[in-house]
């Protein structure tokens, strides 16, 4: 792949994401599937994440739900980027989301403590789906947007994600306590059947599936595609630091159970009556309001500043990781759940920093047939970190230590992936300087 011009344009405006909706249908279909998508999973983990603190009074339940959210996606990433590189990644987005539909409406059948091994069953299921559509969706994003318009696509994309939890884990915690979370069931399943839809409408072609072998039930525990597509990261230097990249966010995995034990244990609302359950719920959406901010203002701003140049795009990465370090480092010291959720805003608006601009580079820089397998190793790792850390954080908690200080350690633990990115970089800016050098000789 030819390398990327260091400036395609000086800068991106907010008027480029309105041309990008307006003239291009694909990337719209998209989007809005996942407007609906994601609005209904942050109704729903609101939901879930309580019930299952509320049935087994444990922080380590909700740790293990966010583990079995996750994990399987590293598991089943080298199979789901086989399948993804083999087959139309369309098609395997509809297959995705409806299964997904019919597993979230299943959460109905729970209705007491001695069901909650069917809620750890369901969301394993779902996640496995989950660990086929997201490689599918990344990968198609240069399929149905020019060059020019992959960053503009991704921030777009982040800006919308933010969007989507500001909404939905504030209007979720309202409809999950007033209207209960059977409503809330319904409604993020029927949310993957319009998602579908959505997709199902798409037109665009996939140059990958044209030369593509037919998929075989031994090729997903064929190693020899899997191999091929570690020799192909090994051998790129602009691929191989920003795979590991979003494995670095280490604060993913215990911001869940953080917040939902500082919404429980610390910031429950009480206002006109409301019971300790529905107060809990409404202070965790407080605190994921914040967080969405950060991930919507973040990555608007840092954008216009990077424009399309992979040397910015790769520091924004490494202030992305220290700004995380400063907001979760300052969280230990909230005294109100005002002052909390915007510390979770200033450490997400770095999270989504690294996670979109990582995202773009892995775009631009890997080869279509290659881009399943890569983007399947991208989000296994960073499940893998993911699931270590909320299985940690969950541990601490239930051993008695306080939420802010597992939150502050969180914050001086994201330092280390902050030096291993700045080694990186250092060790890339040498590479280069060393074929400039070895070009200006020829």
């Amino acid at each position: 792949m030819d390398p990327e011009p260091e400036h395609l344009s000086p800068t991106i405006s907010l008027g480029s994401y309105a041309r990008l909706l307006r003239s291009n249908r694909n990337f719209r279909r998209l989007w809005m599937a996942q407007i609906v998508s994601e609005i209904g999973d942050w109704f729903y983990t609101l939901s879930i994440y309580t019930l299952l603190l509320q049935l087994t009074g444990h922080a380590s339940s909700v740790a293990l739900a966010l583990v079995l959210q996750v994990l399987p996606q590293t598991l089943v990433g080298p199979a789901a980027g086989v399948v993804n590189d083999r087959l139309r990644r369309k098609r395997v987005m509809i297959a995705a989301d409806l299964g997904r539909f019919g597993i979230v409406l299943s959460m109905l059948l729970v209705r007491s403590a001695s069901m909650v091994w069917l809620v750890y069953g369901l969301l394993l299921a779902e996640t496995i789906l989950a660990a086929f559509f997201e490689p599918a969706r990344n990968s198609v994003i240069p399929n149905i947007a020019s060059r020019g318009e992959v960053l503009i696509a991704n921030t777009l994309s982040s800006a919308t994600w933010s969007v989507n939890l500001l909404i939905g884990a504030s209007v979720g915690g309202v409809v999950a306590a007033f209207f209960g979370r059977d409503a809330v069931f319904v409604l993020n399943a029927l949310s993957f059947l319009v998602s579908g839809l959505l997709i199902s409408g798409m037109r665009f072609h996939e140059p990958h599936a044209d030369t593509a072998a037919p998929l075989r039930a031994k090729d997903l525990v064929d190693f020899s595609p899997i191999a091929e597509g570690i020799r192909y990261v090994r051998n790129h230097r602009a691929i191989l630091p920003t795979v590991f990249a979003k494995a670095g966010e280490l604060m993913i995995g215990p911001s869940w159970v953080i917040f939902t034990v500082l919404g429980e244990r610390d910031f429950a609302l009480h206002w006109h009556g409301m019971d300790r359950a529905r107060g809990a719920m409404l202070g965790m959406s407080i605190l994921l309001g914040g967080r969405g901010l950060g991930a919507l203002v973040g990555p608007l701003i840092a954008a216009r500043w990077a424009g399309r140049s992979d040397e910015r795009l790769r520091l924004g990465i490494l202030i992305g990781y220290f700004g995380v370090a400063l907001g979760y480092g300052i969280l230990g010291t909230s005294g109100t759940v005002w002052f909390a959720s915007g510390c979770a805003m200033l450490a997400h608006a770095g999270g989504s920093m690294v996670w979109v601009f990582s995202t773009t580079l892995l775009q631009l820089h890997t080869e279509d047939r290659f881009r399943g397998r890569v983007f399947a190793a991208d989000l296994g790792f960073s499940m893998l970190t993911i699931a270590a850390g909320a299985f940690t954080c969950g541990q601490l908690l239930d051993a008695g230590i306080a939420a802010r200080t597992v939150a502050t350690w969180t914050g001086i633990a994201m330092l280390v992936p902050a030096g291993l990115w700045s080694m990186a970089m250092r060790k890339a800016g040498q590479n280069g300087g060393l074929a400039q050098r070895e070009s200006d000789a020829g």
